[in-house]
């Protein structure tokens, strides 16, 4: 089984211009809570450098300068497309694991030209159905699929699909010598800086390093990246940390549950322990995203999700468990049986 990374592009900008078209190819900037900092940036901010979470204050001079459009966050809006966009690639794919409110890996059981031709198709359906750009990154491990879709946002392929084995040995050689060590999946800024202490600056580096000595400074997690990048598949979705800005929790069934009862125990589970989270983490959610799926390989496969915001960013289980029950009456399917519910808390924002 192969894995593909499809991400929408600037998905909060993206999700805006659906309802604004007058705002395509002009920078725009959407806010924080409060309209603090920058959260999401189209192309034309980022060549501005408007930074990533930069407080408005230190660019706003330059926005008025360059006719920026700066718009609050709509975390109702965005949740909305965002569970459109996760139902429809459920439905294009073998099985699926949401990463994020704009990500979503999924199984494909193909290579080659197929697999560009599938990852087309993909780009294709959610541009038409749903308005938004995506790119898609595929591979023989999640890792490898993640950096695909980094190239292809990068735009060193056409049409934004990018595939690990279609690539040509020295083209793929080049791109891992001129990609730096920090783009990896999981690498951050500061493992990034302690990796280029050791002489580690480009992925290639990470790759010819030696992998006992990977191990015995950084750890299994570094180590399995490192197979990762191998095309050795190794590491699961819940090994990597969750993005700051969502708290996700799933588990599978022991058996296949059909009755709506059986969901609503799990989905209480995952509940208590996202609010635990977000208390413990000193946050609020502003909104709540379920999951419930049958298996890939009995039957039918189904995959229902369903967004609900809160009416006030809250951290108390009451709260979160109205919009998961909300929620999960709209996924819900009569008749499927369901092996595995999932629930992820977006828009955090500090107490």
């Amino acid at each position: 089984m192969r894995f593909a990374l499809v991400d929408a592009n600037n998905f909060y900008v993206s999700c805006e211009r659906l309802f604004a078209p007058q705002l395509e190819g002009r920078p725009v900037v959407i806010l924080s809570n409060n309209d603090g900092c920058a959260v999401s940036r189209s192309a034309e901010a980022k060549a501005l450098k408007i930074g990533m979470g930069t407080p408005y204050f230190q660019w706003q001079k330059l926005a008025k300068q360059q006719g920026v459009v700066v718009l609050s966050s709509n975390y109702a809006l965005y949740g909305e497309l965002s569970a459109r966009m996760m139902r429809l690639l459920g439905r294009l794919s073998a099985a699926q694991e949401i990463y994020s409110i704009d990500e979503s890996f999924l199984h494909i059981p193909l290579s080659g030209k197929e697999a560009l031709r599938w990852g087309s198709a993909v780009r294709h359906r959610v541009r038409k159905e749903l308005g938004l750009p995506v790119c898609v990154g595929m591979g023989p491990s999640k890792t490898l699929a993640k950096l695909c879709n980094h190239w292809a946002k990068k735009g060193r392929v056409a049409e934004g699909v990018c595939d690990w084995d279609s690539i040509p040995d020295n083209q793929r050689v080049q791109w891992l010598q001129d990609t730096p060590i920090d783009a990896v999946w999981g690498i951050g800024r500061k493992l990034g800086e302690s990796l280029r202490r050791q002489n580690i600056q480009q992925i290639v580096d990470f790759l010819r390093a030696d992998p006992v000595a990977i191990r015995q400074r950084y750890g299994i997690v570094l180590a399995r990246t490192q197979q990762e990048l191998q095309g050795i598949s190794c590491l699961q979705l819940e090994q990597i940390p969750q993005k700051r800005q969502h708290i996700q929790c799933s588990r599978s069934f022991g058996q296949a549950v059909e009755n709506l009862t059986d969901l609503e125990e799990s989905l209480s589970v995952h509940t208590q322990r996202c609010a635990a989270k977000l208390r413990q983490n000193g946050q609020k959610a502003q909104g709540v995203q379920i999951q419930i799926r049958s298996s890939p390989h009995r039957g039918r496969y189904y995959s229902g999700v369903a967004f609900r915001p809160l009416a006030n960013p809250s951290n108390h289980y009451q709260d979160l468990w109205q919009a998961v029950k909300a929620a999960l009456a709209e996924a819900y399917r009569p008749g499927v049986r369901y092996i595995k519910s999932g629930i992820l808390l977006s828009a955090l924002q500090d107490v």
